[in-house]
Formats: structure tokens, C-alpha cells, sequence
């Protein structure tokens, strides 16, 4: 086995250095010899004499004889469980062993009627992840008729399977199943297995099944998993006590010899999966009467060697009262009900667990701690002496005992049975107890490092609490109670300053935490990008923090770590903003490195290098997703070539710009942009005018302007179009078109602004505006639909956004061109309409400005669109002032549905025909890189 293989190479080194530094010359000469292993050996054997032969269709038997009694045990064992099941078939497996005590075909009744007759014993079925089995133990003159029934069934069975009797087997499946799951902690397992296998591991599901699953096996289901793995070949079968060889070949092949050995099968032999860290996991069972925690590993499969001296492990552990954590959480403090170490045996990978249920009320935390020490201590120093020999003799005292019995399901012909399946040898059972036996301290230290010293799985299973309710007190025919006065917003008080190098300050004192957050605005944005290779001004202040010409990026890291501080950059359509929030008790240091980071950046070129790929590489991510494409597209749709805005929306630029952007771009763009007379510092949290501008003098007062202009943008007013445009992006194989129509509208610093912006949310703003109410409450065709502005100080684009089904493209479409048709025409905004955004909009109030973020971001928007500082302070009164004839007015002002550059990225095969049915404008077809298709 590989994980053995790799274990072995690595204690070997650790044994070869131990015994290299006891060699003369080498290490410490003077350390003392390893102490002795003590023998922990017990004087115990085991041994069941078998012979075995296999039939010429390929199966195999095993006889083992045994005279004290005359009865014969037969062990049918079936190599195919729930391992096998594929992707929705989970389940089958069982589904299947109860199909066959349902009658064959020369014998179609209940299985178990002539063996009551003849008094058989330990008589069942079971199915588990790796096999399934039948076993009974019958009267010496009753073996043919077992081996007649058994054969019958094995090799005459689909004649007799019929859709009753596996819709009648399916409900009783399901039955169990669901008895199962009503025990306490019965859906433990599923959470078991999903937390220790991942997805596609045979494992990974229950051997129960799924109800689905088992609600929809088919009768050809049924007959394809019998001629698939109930083959001869496939079969392992077991005949212990009143019989000899002799007589066991001749009745086998009498009775089984003409049966088809089944198809050649591919199986897993091991799959132990890895887990290098814990995976912690609770639930809530409201039939578990205790908190019971379960910690599993995936560990070697049954056949690995190193599996025996796991339970070795697993009995120290938890095997009994003088176990590590029953004596840890029972004996001495009294923290749990029950103690429970197993390691289970699986052909492709074991599991082992601790189970603990704990005491009502004791500190969960404290059991935890106890179980890691436990663990800890023992994957340190392995066990005792004393422990070992102990957990030898009470393992072997009880296999012992189990194989007095020939057979039931934990006799001799199981022994056998299991080792020839899962090792291809009847006397593999021996070869393991006698590892057992012989495993050494260091042995059992070394597997359970190796196996236990890895991630765990671990669920925590809670009882449901006790709740109950009280009586109430609220009569609720009376309707929604009444809403008291809505709270005003309190804003606080704005001062201004200047600094003695003429930047201005800004400081809005909110002592209510120690924390002070800083933005310095420049006047810059996207649209500084304008002769520049796009994409410049986002690339520079992504570069501010990756070095100055005093500190590298991982110095600059580190002390912004150190100082409680962090930092941002960025930029809009107009602004360029570098913003710090910091500890109010190191405000200087952290102003300091602001300072260094603003004024002193080295743009170094490896870190423009490191920088480059995974932008681009974001840009292409920009692409595949249809919203940031069509925002991408758009503006320079809108306001054409040689406008500043014409960037796309982003920010990022494009491939080729960012690509063949150099370092003295960056040096330029910092140069003219990024500069004192050209910056407004803002301050807001535990702070006074006094102490920002103190403070800000040091750090920023000797920075002085280039004599050098600040440069202009270009943001004049652009015309709207004369008449529509549509642009079809393809995007092959889309299940949905992004709708992103657009055309100029007012900026947002106009006098107008609140009424033009109420025009657009009337109409599409919000989620109960018209135009979500008709695509997605009424058809169903989109999750969401709107209209929109974006800011700008020039002109702003007034948007159009819905994502729809593909199959549904014109008609939304047609759906937003009668909306919009309704609104400027015969149905325009109400006074009932404007009374629900205004009474939202100033009720919302308070709570938009409540912390010290939402207050520097009014700031900056008063900055950027030239608003005073008592903007915010007076929107209740502008709310309660829009009037509904002036919204009108606006909306036949401002909405142009005719003047719509609409955007359709989709699956042009779908939907381009559709639109141009409908006569929006011309209709273009462009790729992903705005290049035109036709």
C-alpha cells in the first residue's frame, strides 16, 4: 500500500539519524542506550482449519469442519455494496438484499418459510459499504435444501422479482430508513460521511440510500444490478461444522456449478483520503436527549496492517473504565455519560472515533480540552506497557469467544468469509491478530501518529432546547399597530480648515469610537485616463501601497499591521481617493505613513511586473460577465470619442493599455493629479478641528504643488442621439440576455437633481417600481429589473437594466417599451407613488448616516458635485418638497425611451431576430472586445 510505503520510508529515517547519532564520533557519546521494548505478547492462538476450492465458473469455497454439533453454518458473501452504487442509484445495494428473501423463481415465496420449518438458526441478511451477505446455520440433513434455496436464488432470481413486490420492498426500505432517521442522533451518519469523504468517494453516502433514490429504482434498475455483481465470480461462500470437503465439492457444484460467473468487475482496492486540518461541525437532533461529540478519521483500510494496531489504539483509548478518556472525562471529573473508541473496518478506507456524551450542563469546553490532551499525550508517547497488554488480551479474549459459533455473523465462517473477500486469503483473520499480538509500543505510537496525527472530522450533536411560548398579548385582527413619529436624523456638526500649504480640511467630530478615518479626494477619477493609456489612474493608486522610496510593499504591510491601521485607493468617474482609518491613539505614525505612501511613491518596476498579469487577467473576468461588459461598452457609446467619460466604467482599462503601460506613465499621472492644490483632506470619527489639523500639519503641510497645472478633463455636454442604436454582444450558448440600455442625463450636481432622480426611481428605482413589478412579479421573466443613474459631475448616464431569459428577449423588450410608453403618456407618476419613495427615503435617513463611513462618503459627494456641507442636514425638507407636476416635468424632459442605445448581451442564434423585429434602431452585432460582427 502507498501511505504504508511512504510511513515506512519516513520512520526509517527517523531511526537511521537516531542510530547514526549513537555511533562513535557521532552526537552524544555519552547518551544513554534505548530502553528495552517489553514483551506485551499474549500466550493466546487461534486457528479455524480450512480448505478451499473454487468451482469452475469462478466461485470460491471455503469448508471448515467442525463435529461438535450437527448443524452446518453457510456464509453467502457478495463482493458489491454500497460503494458500488452509482450517482443516483444510492440505496440499491440494500434494496437489493431485500429483494432476495422475496422468492426466486422455482421457489417464489418467503425465503424464510422451509428454514423455520427445519429450525434454523442465526439466519439474516445485511449489506454494508463494501459487501453484502446471507448466512444461516441449518440441521446437517437440512444443507440441501439451504444450498437448493440459496442457489435458487442466486442464480434464478429476476424471473421472480416483479413491480409489486419492489414497489412493496421500496416502502419497506424506506421504512427503515425513516426509523432510523427518528432515532436519537439517527442522521449523525449522513453528516459522517459527507464530512469525512469528498465528493465522489464511494463513501460519501449511506448504505439506507436516499428516499429519491429509492423512490425511483425501476424493475431494469433491479435486473441490472443482479446480473452485474450477483455473479459466481463474484461470491464468496463459507460451509462450517457437520461437513467435509469431499462432500461440500460435490453439493456446491451440484448445486452451483451451472450458474454464470457474471461479468469482469472493476473495483477500488483503498482510498483513504487526506485532511491536513480539522473540519468542526454542529447540529441540532431534537430527539438526542444529551450533547454527544463524535471526532473521526479516515484511517487505513481493514486489510493494511497498521489498521490492527489502530485498535489497539482505539481499546486504550476508549476500551474501558481504565481507558485514557473514560478515566479523563468520567472516572476523575465527572464531565460524561459514556466513552466510546472504535476503529471500524472498511475495504477501502477504516474509521475511526471517539464518541463522548456528555453530562447535562457541564463546560463543553473544558471536555474539548481534555480530549486534545488525551490525544496530544498519547500521540507523544504512545501507550503503556501495562495498556497494551491489556487491550491484547481483552481484544483476543473476545474474537475468541466469537468463533465458539460456526457461523451468525461473528463465527468461523465469517472470519473466513471476510478474509478470503477482502484479501484473497481464508486465513488473512490469523495473519491479522497475529500482528495484533505481536505489536509493539512504537508500533501502535507510530500508526496512530502517522493515522491520527492528521485533520479530523468533528460534529457536535445538540438537543432541540426546550422552548415554550407565552401567552400573547397583541390582538393582531386589529392590523399593523400604528408607527409613532419617525426620529430626525442627527448629522454631526462640519468645520473646515486650512492648512498652511492651502489644502483644505474637512472634520466631522463622532466620538463614538476610538477611530479616526481619513480620506484625502483629488480631482482626478477615470476620467483623468484621458490621453493616457486607460486604465492609469485605477493601475497608479493600486501601486501607491507597494512601495515608497523609503519602505517596500511588505514593510509598508507591515507597519500598517503594527499600527492597527489600513488602507485604500481608489477612483471614481471624477475623484481619485486614497483613505486610511486608524487608532486614534496613533494618528501621527499613521498620518506619517499616509504621507510617505501619497507624496514619495517609487512605482517599482517589479512590482508593476508582479501587478500587470492579474490585472489583465481581471479584465477578462470584466468580460465574461455580462454586466461588467456591457458597462465596459457603454459610455463610449454615449459620449463618443475625445470625452473623458468615453473610459470604459470599470475603471480598468483595457488589456492593451494596461500591457503597454509604462513606469513613467505612472510617474506622470502622480505628477499631475496626485498633488496638494489639488486635494481636500476629510476627517471624521474621535477627533476635533483642532486636533486633524495639528496633526495633518505634520504629516502633510510641507507638501507644495508642482509648478506645473493641474490638467483638464474634457466633461461638455454631449447631444442625445436622434434615434435608437442597438448592439447585440454575442455570448454563444447564454441562458440569459443582459438588457443595458442607456442615454445622457443630468448631472448629479444639478439644481434638479432630487426631482430627476425621483422621476427615474418612480419609474424603475426600486423594488416595487414599475418596471420590476411587470418582469419580475408578474412574468417571472427576470430576478430583478430597473432604471438607474450613475454619478457624474457633466453628464450622467440614465440606465436601463434587466437581465431576462433568453427565450424571452423581445417580449421584455416589448414589456419595457410599454412601460415606458405608459409613464410618459397616459399613466405617469402618482402623488401616491411619490408619497411612498419620499416617506422611505426620509425615514431611511438616520439610519444611512449612522456610522462614521456613511458620513465621510456625504462628504466626498459634497466635494465632488459642489454641494455645501449642510446638504444632508436638509434632505428631509427637500424630500418633503418634490412635487409631483415637477417630476412629470422632469421625466418628459430627461427620459428619451426613442434616444436609447440599447446594449442585449446573449445568444445572437436566440435572440437577434426577435429584436430586430421590433424596431428599436439599427441593429449592429458586436464580440466580447467591441469589435463589429456585421
Amino acid at each position: 500500500m502507498i501511505l504504508m510505503k511512504i510511513k515506512s520510508l519516513l520512520l526509517g529515517a527517523v531511526a537511521l539519524t537516531a542510530l547514526a547519532a549513537c555511533q562513535p564520533g557521532g552526537g552524544n557519546t555519552n547518551s544513554e542506550p534505548m530502553a528495552k521494548e517489553v514483551d506485551t505478547s499474549v500466550d493466546l492462538k487461534v486457528d479455524i482449519p480450512f480448505e478451499k476450492f473454487e468451482l469452475d465458473n469462478g466461485l470460491r469455497v471455503i469448508v471448515h469442519e467442525d463435529r461438535k454439533a450437527p448443524i452446518v453454518a453457510v456464509s453467502v458473501w457478495y463482493h458489491v455494496g454500497s460503494k458500488d452504487e452509482p450517482e443516483g442509484k444510492t440505496g440499491f445495494a440494500h434494496l437489493f438484499e431485500h429483494l432476495m428473501f422475496n422468492g426466486s423463481e422455482n421457489y417464489n415465496d418467503e425465503f424464510f418459510k422451509p428454514f423455520k420449518a427445519v429450525g434454523a438458526t442465526a439466519m439474516n441478511g445485511t449489506t454494508w459499504f463494501d459487501r453484502t451477505n446471507y448466512f444461516q446455520n441449518v440441521p446437517t440433513p437440512a444443507l440441501d435444501m439451504a444450498l437448493w434455496m440459496e442457489s435458487d436464488r442466486m442464480g434464478h432470481l429476476l424471473g421472480a422479482v416483479d413491480q409489486k413486490k419492489l414497489e412493496n420492498q421500496i416502502g419497506v426500505v424506506q421504512n427503515e430508513k425513516r426509523q432510523g432517521d427518528n432515532a436519537p442522533y439517527g442522521l449523525v451518519e449522513y453528516r459522517q460521511l459527507e464530512g469525512l469523504f469528498p465528493v465522489g468517494h464511494p463513501y460519501r453516502h449511506s448504505t439506507i440510500g436516499s428516499m429519491e433514490d429509492l423512490s425511483n429504482a425501476s424493475l431494469d434498475d433491479v435486473k441490472g444490478w443482479f446480473k452485474e455483481y450477483y455473479g459466481a465470480a463474484n461470491t464468496v461462500i463459507v460451509l462450517a461444522g457437520d461437513i467435509d470437503v469431499e462432500t461440500a465439492k460435490e453439493k456446491m457444484n451440484k448445486y452451483f456449478g451451472d450458474i454464470e460467473a457474471g461479468p469482469p468487475l472493476k473495483q477500488h482496492k483503498a482510498w483513504v483520503p487526506t485532511r491536513e486540518n480539522n473540519t468542526i461541525e454542529e447540529m441540532v437532533d431534537q430527539k438526542a436527549p444529551q450533547v454527544r461529540v463524535y471526532r473521526n478519521w479516515a484511517v487505513a483500510p481493514r486489510t493494511d496492517l497498521d489498521f490492527a494496531e489502530l485498535v489497539l489504539a482505539a481499546d486504550v483509548l476508549g476500551g474501558g473504565k481504565n481507558s485514557r478518556l473514560y478515566q479523563a472525562l468520567i472516572y476523575q471529573n465527572q464531565l460524561a455519560v459514556n466513552v466510546d473508541v472504535s476503529a471500524q473496518p472498511f475495504e477501502l478506507a477504516s474509521m475511526f472515533e471517539i464518541q463522548v456524551t456528555l453530562k447535562p450542563g457541564v463546560d463543553e469546553a473544558e471536555v474539548q480540552r481534555l480530549i486534545d490532551a488525551e490525544m496530544d499525550k498519547f500521540l507523544e508517547e504512545g501507550p503503556t506497557a501495562e495498556e497494551l497488554k491489556r487491550a491484547k488480551t481483552s481484544i483476543l479474549a473476545g474474537r475468541i469467544r466469537g468463533l465458539e459459533q460456526i457461523g451468525g455473523f461473528g463465527g468461523k465462517a465469517t472470519a473466513l468469509a471476510r478474509s478470503e473477500l477482502y484479501a484473497g486469503d481464508p486465513g488473512f483473520y490469523a495473519k491479522m491478530l497475529d500482528h495484533l499480538n505481536n505489536a509493539t509500543m512504537e508500533d501502535v505510537k507510530d500508526s496512530s501518529r502517522w493515522w491520527l496525527g492528521q485533520g479530523y472530522y468533528q460534529l457536535t450533536v445538540r438537543p432541540y432546547p426546550k422552548y415554550k411560548t407565552a401567552e400573547s398579548q397583541v390582538d393582531r385582527s386589529k392590523g399593523l399597530p400604528e408607527v409613532g413619529a419617525m426620529p430626525d436624523l442627527k448629522f454631526p456638526e462640519i468645520q473646515e480648515a486650512t492648512l498652511s500649504n492651502g489644502m483644505k480640511v474637512v472634520v466631522a467630530n463622532r466620538p463614538t469610537v476610538p477611530i479616526v478615518n481619513m480620506a484625502m479626494q483629488f480631482d482626478a477619477g477615470y476620467a483623468a485616463d484621458a490621453g493616457r493609456p486607460l486604465g492609469t489612474a485605477s493601475f497608479a493608486l493600486a501601486m501607491l501601497d507597494e512601495g515608497t522610496k523609503t519602505r517596500n510593499s511588505l514593510e509598508v504591510a507591515a507597519e500598517l499591521e503594527s499600527l492597527g491601521a489600513t488602507l485604500s485607493t481608489g477612483s471614481n468617474l471624477d475623484m481619485t481617493n486614497v483613505s486610511m482609518s486608524m487608532l486614534k491613539a496613533n494618528i501621527e505614525p499613521s498620518l506619517a505613513l499616509a504621507s510617505d505612501l501619497v507624496r514619495n511613491p517609487a512605482f517599482p518596476q517589479e512590482e508593476i511586473d508582479r501587478l500587470k498579469p492579474r490585472w489583465i487577467q481581471s479584465i477578462a473576468q470584466e468580460k465574461a460577465q455580462p454586466v461588467q461588459l456591457a458597462l465596459r461598452t457603454l459610455p463610449p457609446l454615449l459620449y463618443g470619442t475625445g470625452h473623458s467619460y468615453s473610459v470604459p466604467y470599470t475603471g480598468s482599462g483595457t488589456e492593451a493599455a494596461i500591457e503597454g503601460m509604462t513606469r513613467d506613465d505612472l510617474v506622470q499621472f502622480h505628477t499631475d493629479w496626485i498633488r496638494p492644490d489639488n486635494a481636500t483632506i476629510f476627517m471624521v470619527g474621535d477627533i476635533t478641528l483642532e486636533e486633524a489639523t495639528g496633526a495633518l500639519e505634520k504629516a502633510f503641510g510641507t507638501w507644495e504643488a508642482p509648478a506645473t497645472p493641474v490638467p483638464a478633463k474634457n466633461v461638455a455636454p454631449v447631444d442625445l442621439p436622434t434615434e435608437g442604436r442597438v448592439i447585440i454582444m454575442d455570448k454563444p450558448g447564454s441562458p440569459q440576455s443582459l438588457i443595458l440600455a442607456g442615454h445622457l442625463f443630468p448631472s448629479t450636481g444639478d439644481e434638479a437633481y432630487m426631482t430627476q432622480e425621483m422621476a427615474s426611481d418612480i419609474l424603475g428605482g426600486d423594488f416595487t417600481s414599475r418596471v420590476n413589478m411587470n418582469l419580475r412579479e408578474d412574468k417571472g421573466w427576470a430576478y430583478g429589473a430597473y432604471t438607474f443613474t450613475t454619478d457624474a459631475r457633466g453628464q450622467r448616464m440614465w440606465l436601463v437594466y434587466a437581465p431576462v431569459q433568453t427565450d424571452k428577449t423581445k417580449e421584455s423588450l416589448q414589456e419595457l417599451e410599454k412601460e415606458f410608453a405608459a409613464y410618459l403618456g397616459d399613466k405617469p407618476a402618482t402623488a401616491a407613488e411619490l408619497e411612498v419613495f419620499v416617506a422611505d427615503a426620509v425615514n431611511s435617513l438616520p439610519g444611512q448616516y449612522e456610522t462614521s463611513g456613511s458620513v465621510l462618503g456625504s462628504l466626498l459627494s459634497n466635494d465632488r458635485f459642489g454641494r455645501s456641507n449642510d446638504y444632508v442636514p436638509s434632505l428631509t425638507e427637500k424630500y418633503r418638497a418634490l412635487d409631483i407636476d415637477a417630476i412629470k416635468a422632469q421625466a418628459q424632459a430627461n427620459i428619451h425611451p426613442e434616444k436609447l442605445t440599447w446594449l442585449i448581451v446573449g445568444d445572437r442564434a436566440e435572440i437577434e431576430a426577435g429584436i430586430r423585429d421590433l424596431g428599436l434602431g439599427n441593429v449592429e452585432v458586436w464580440d466580447a472586445d467591441g469589435n463589429k460582427l456585421d
